[in-house]
């Protein structure tokens, strides 16, 4: 009994798929890390809070989540997998030399190779089905999805095999048997590469006894002891790697067709197929990169890396991203002390006090007879696709219960990323009805527009016309600019939008003057220095320092008035989808943006300093509070976050070692949202110390615990599930924010 236990556990370890895994565990923990990467992923262990298995889980194509888009990231997968099972046998086949003996060696190697992929396979269909449930996604729906992805799976595995063969035999025909042996002498990297690996097989065979065949039976290893044909080796070593080059390079001219046709729709794979085309690249080259430089291959990456580090710090490699509009071809405008001095100077911020008083004025004419209006700051938080969905949502709702009058007393717009993009749209949408009855800011349709994903063509414009296909440019107005994945941004949120945003920011200029709608701050910050960037049609520097009266001794400059300090750069021409994306600077999606400036001005996501957009408001009060205690009734402040604000404190289990390590990194910016609440609180606590007159608040917040279905916090991505989001937009029906609601329209009456 014991002998029998004892053989069969023998058998199990000295077996092909085992020794296989063993050797990848051993030598090639590289293309384990992106196989580790992708069960990550798709099991919620890596990027959830940013949506990132979402993407997998629930891949959409053509602003559709159905059989399609399943079939490509399946098409994706399979050709990653067979990438996995190519380099291993380039690299590892060496080691099993009974392999070379047997008919169809790479379709046998395939099988007993494919362990991983298979556990991979079920782990990502079984987590499909998991995520669609949760999804209320009809059981057939699941079926119909499944079958999407194993159909592309399936055909892509079956046109790789059938290429293989093929190949293989065309390659032995047509290239080994009549290269001639000079020819062969002549590729000498070649060579040495090949013999090397035949050397190799020579004194590190791997022992193997039994292996899977093509019927799945478990079959012996044949006994070759003491045959060895140099030749034949060198035969399928040349085999071999040629393949590997073939199917690399028609992955890789994929990407750069998808890529070039990114701006058309069919074109623009899900996002998660991005993403692994991007991985089978990288694993195919690993597996290149081993094959020819073999132990020399680590220093080497090593050394790529700093040469390119140095050359980028050199600016020999300059990317940079450009924000549509502005001139970069003239002299750049110099970014010094002095020259911010200069640009806020007290006949400067005067000059841009006394505009702005008029258009106060103008907003008061719209509030005929002897009663004070209410005025209104609107503040909306920053947080991508979330944010925007939620901010439209909310104050669609809020305008539409108080028949209009929150848009017609509110002053100013301020706040960070995607709330700011959809307090911006509804903005537009009550501008085009002034002229346009037939525009209905309140309808639905408009927050499906905001809703739909905006990642797919980012991700892929990321991965090849960042990378790969960076000569290709188009134009606006009178310059040309080269179309990153910046621009990638803005047109496909452009088309979502119907195009009503494609503006200069000068366009808004008249509307914003004469009150017909309010005025919107955008503040990003400045990588250089911590400064906000201020930006809005009308010049506002007195938000930079104060006027006379209030300035304090040795007083710091708090930001740059974009318009005046760029206005040899065409700063009024700037696209006004450029200006929203500045403020909406997204890490390594949507890039920073460098301004024509020496040095050059880096641009960060406004949420940097403050995500609420409150202390903006607070500073604007502070400087016109003269003028809106003796104009007005009161000021309301609304605040529309996606996030709640006293949530409860969280459970904290005793922490890992690894854990105590970085507690105090993830600590500082875990709380970072606290922090700003905390001093967001401090200001406006402080107005009733110095400001006369009535100050009101009201908070509408996205709170996933008042949905039933969506416990988790809608993640934080250019792109949102179903389930995300229904969760937003049902979000404004629970109670607090009915409440918040019914608060705010009592305000204004």
């Amino acid at each position: 009994m014991w002998n029998k236990i004892k053989s069969g556990l023998t058998a199990f370890y000295f077996s092909f798929p085992l020794q296989i895994l063993l050797l990848h565990l051993k030598k090639n923990q590289v293309l384990l890390l992106f196989w580790m990467l992708l069960f990550a992923i798709v099991t919620g262990y890596f990027g959830k809070s940013l949506g990132v298995p979402f993407l997998f889980l629930d891949p959409e194509y053509m602003n559709e989540v159905g059989f399609l888009s399943y079939c490509m990231v399946g098409v994706s997968v399979a050709g990653f997998s067979i990438s996995f099972i190519i380099t291993s046998y380039v690299l590892d086949a060496q080691r099993f030399n009974f392999v070379g003996w047997l008919t169809k060696p790479f379709s046998r190697f395939s099988i007993n190779n494919s362990l991983i992929p298979i556990v991979f396979l079920i782990t990502y269909l079984y987590n499909i089905i998991q995520f669609q449930k949760q999804n209320d996604t009809s059981s057939l729906q699941i079926a119909y999805d499944v079958a999407g992805f194993l159909t592309g799976f399936i055909l892509m595995i079956v046109l790789l095999f059938v290429y293989f063969r093929f190949t293989n035999k065309d390659i032995f025909r047509y290239v080994v048997c009549r290269l001639d042996e000079k020819i062969k002498e002549s590729v000498k990297v070649t060579r040495v590469a090949v013999m090397d690996k035949v050397n190799t097989s020579r004194k590190r065979q791997v022992r193997v006894d039994n292996y899977i065949a093509f019927n799945l039976k478990v079959k012996k290893v044949p006994d070759y002891q003491g045959f060895y044909d140099r030749a034949t080796l060198l035969q399928v070593f040349d085999q071999n790697h040629f393949n590997l080059i073939s199917v690399e390079l028609f992955i890789f001219l994929l990407l750069l067709v998808a890529g070039f046709f990114s701006e058309y729709p069919a074109f623009q794979i899900p996002a998660a197929a991005s993403g692994i085309l991007l991985l089978t690249v990288l694993i195919m080259f690993t597996g290149a990169f081993s094959y020819w430089f073999r132990g020399w291959s680590i220093t080497l990456t090593i050394l790529i890396v700093l040469i390119i580090n140095l050359l980028i710090k050199f600016e020999v490699i300059n990317k940079n991203y450009s924000a549509f509009g502005l001139d970069y071809q003239v002299p750049p405008v110099e970014y010094t002390y002095e020259t911010i001095i200069e640009s806020n100077s007290k006949e400067k911020i005067k000059a841009d006090f006394s505009y702005t008083l008029e258009t106060l004025e103008n907003w008061k004419k719209k509030f005929p007879g002897d009663s004070l209006p209410k005025m209104v700051f609107v503040c909306a938080s920053g947080g991508g696709q979330r944010a925007m969905l939620w901010a439209l949502n909310a104050i669609q709702s809020a305008d539409s219960l108080s028949r209009g009058k929150l848009m017609n007393n509110t002053i100013l717009m301020t706040g960070a990323s995607g709330g700011l993009i959809g307090l911006s749209y509804f903005r537009e949408l009550c501008l085009l009805q002034k002229t346009d009855q037939t525009v209905n800011p309140y309808a639905s349709i408009h927050l499906d527009n905001l809703a739909r994903d905006n990642l797919n063509p980012i991700i892929l414009t990321l991965l090849v016309n960042d990378i790969f296909l960076g000569f290709q440019k188009f134009q606006y107005g009178e310059n040309s600019y080269h179309k990153d994945r910046g621009y990638a941004f803005e047109e496909q949120f452009n088309r979502n939008t119907g195009g009503v945003l494609d503006k200069k920011l000068s366009d808004y200029r008249d509307p914003e003057y004469r009150a017909d709608i309010p005025m919107l701050l955008m503040a990003p910050t400045m990588i250089n220095d911590g400064r906000k960037l201020y930006i809005s049609p009308g010049q506002v520097s007195y938000l930079n320092k104060s006027i006379d009266g209030f300035e304090m001794h040795n007083q710091k400059i708090k930001g740059l008035e974009f318009t005046s300090f760029f206005k040899e750069t065409n700063a009024e021409g700037l696209r006004f989808l450029s200006g929203l994306r500045m403020s909406a600077t997204f890490p390594y999606i949507t890039p920073n943006v460098t301004l024509p400036s020496n040095p050059p001005i880096e641009i960060m996501d406004a949420g940097l300093t403050d995500n609420f957009g409150i202390s903006d408001a607070v500073r604007f009060l502070f400087i016109f509070s003269d003028w809106i205690s003796k104009n007005t009734s009161g000021v309301i402040f609304l605040s529309i976050r996606d996030s709640q604000k006293l949530h409860p404190v969280e459970e904290r289990n005793a922490p890992s070692l690894f854990q105590k390590f970085y507690s105090p990194i993830q600590g500082l910016y875990g709380n970072f949202e606290n922090t700003q609440d905390i001093n967001n609180d401090n200001s406006l606590e402080q107005i009733q110390r110095w400001y006369p007159g009535n100050v009101k608040t009201v908070y509408l917040e996205y709170n996933s615990a008042n949905n039933q279905n969506l416990k988790d916090r809608a993640s934080l991505n250019w792109r949102l599930t179903t389930r995300e989001k229904r969760s937003i937009i049902e979000n404004i029906l629970a109670e607090k924010n009915q409440a918040e609601l019914k608060k705010l329209n009592e305000y204004l009456k």
